[in-house]
């Protein structure tokens, strides 16, 4: 029988603490303090081991200190220099009546194909006078360029509202840094702007980034937002009959833009050049039908080819409101809200 299964309370045969045998007394166990981290000791520490450092070793020590001070003071000055760097420029806000060009509303683009690289303008309609890539070296292939530029400027010429733009970046290495844009440009200049100076030089600038067709049109209708404060009512592109399909179709639903406001104005590629001209249209049609926004594979490294000198794309920062449309990267279409839309 257990005279313990009753007992309220158990029996604690081994009392806690230690049983000191001279007094009969139970020492209770002291609670260990928990160490606590104190700065002020720790900061104390490290000086009395610093100062014993420099009394066995000071130049050494001397030499330390000295460096860990220029570096803290070296990346003071930095960042001081960078804060005074971005709050010197305050992000401008300009009215509407503020940007040059606010009363334009239409676009007329001419998309860029070559450099312009002779030293006279009295030859431009020779191939000679221009970079040409092997598929381009064909008879009469420079005077496709000139008929470009000319309907870019009678178009212009026929609408008052129109911002003609010339399209094309620096995209030949052995060309040196000139761009397409600004070759087309001067060659309109040296035509004297096919009898229309006074009516379209004053509307006619460049568009100096781009690296291929799709770039020609979404950096362009930047370049308008930049110019003019607005986006454009109507867009008029100017290049190869062959590529219209290009522009009117892929190109232009891929930035969404309605398309009974999109205008394409196509002339014929020069004889010796035009069967292979198609064949390659086919193929980069295909490539863009696969890849709309030219970001990935094959078209992302032509482009990247395209830019010799790495130029550094400004955009979208003169066009925020499609900021979206200029990260996206996708095979499936932009969803996002666009201002023309």
């Amino acid at each position: 029988m257990n005279i313990y299964a009753n007992s309220p309370k158990s029996f604690n045969a081994y009392p806690r603490g230690d049983f000191d045998l001279e007094s009969g007394t139970i020492k209770r166990l002291r609670k260990s303090k928990k160490s606590s981290l104190n700065p002020f000791k720790m900061l104390k520490s490290l000086a009395n081991r610093l100062q014993y450092y420099y009394k066995l070793h000071p130049l050494i020590v001397f030499i330390i200190s000295l460096s860990l001070g220029i570096t803290i003071l070296v990346v003071l000055a930095l960042y001081e220099s960078r804060y005074r760097t971005m709050n010197s420029y305050p992000k401008l806000v300009m009215a509407k009546n503020d940007y040059p060009f606010a009363k334009l509303k239409n676009l007329v683009m001419v998309a860029g194909h070559s450099v312009y690289t002779s030293n006279s303008c009295g030859k431009v309609d020779k191939e000679d006078s221009w970079f040409l890539e092997s598929y381009q070296r064909h008879p009469g292939q420079a005077a496709t360029f000139i008929t470009h530029i000319q309907e870019g400027v009678q178009i212009a010429a026929k609408d008052d509202e129109a911002l003609l733009l010339f399209s094309g970046g620096e995209t030949r290495k052995d060309a040196g840094p000139r761009s397409e844009a600004q070759s087309y440009w001067t060659v309109a200049e040296s035509k004297g702007w096919f009898g229309n100076e006074e009516s379209v030089r004053w509307r006619a600038l460049t568009e100096e980034h781009a690296r291929d067709s799709f770039e020609n049109l979404l950096f362009s209708v930047c370049r308008f937002r930049e110019l003019t404060g607005a986006y454009p009512q109507n867009i008029t592109v100017v290049s190869y009959d062959f590529k219209k399909d290009r522009f009117a179709h892929l190109h232009r639903s891929a930035i969404d833009f309605p398309e009974s406001r999109f205008f394409y104005s196509g002339t014929p590629a020069s004889s010796t050049s035009k069967e292979a001209a198609l064949k390659g249209e086919a193929l980069v049609r295909a490539q863009f039908q696969e890849d709309p926004y030219g970001c990935r594979g094959s078209l992302w490294r032509k482009k990247l080819g395209r830019d010799p000198f790495h130029r550094s794309i400004p955009y979208p920062n003169g066009c925020p409101e499609i900021e979206g449309l200029f990260r996206y990267c996708g095979a499936a279409l932009y969803q996002g809200s666009l201002p023309w839309v």
